[in-house]
């Protein structure tokens, strides 16, 4: 069973600065990216009309939108914590 859930939802590794929300978000935007993959293969193939598929893509985008805020990713790109790290 884990085999065929790796198969149908891969995970890349994360390159960037590792901290919790970082970790938490990216695996959150490979998770959306998966699902709007979907979402395209199936309006492709006629399964879906493209209103719905644009509507049920939009949920997404909110809901990606609003874990990126309760996360604070990004909100202070130039935070001391990454001064240290070029140093």
């Amino acid at each position: 069973m884990t085999d065929k859930h790796d198969f149908l939802y891969p995970k890349s590794r994360y390159y960037g600065q590792v901290k919790p929300e970082n970790l938490v978000f990216n695996a959150n935007l490979q998770e959306f990216a998966q699902q709007v993959g979907y979402i395209c293969n199936l309006q492709t193939a006629g399964k879906l009309s493209a209103t719905e598929a644009y509507y049920q893509i939009r949920a997404l985008w909110k809901q990606l939108k609003r874990s990126k805020k309760q996360l604070s990713v990004g909100e202070h790109p130039f935070s001391e914590d990454e001064d240290q790290d070029s140093s």
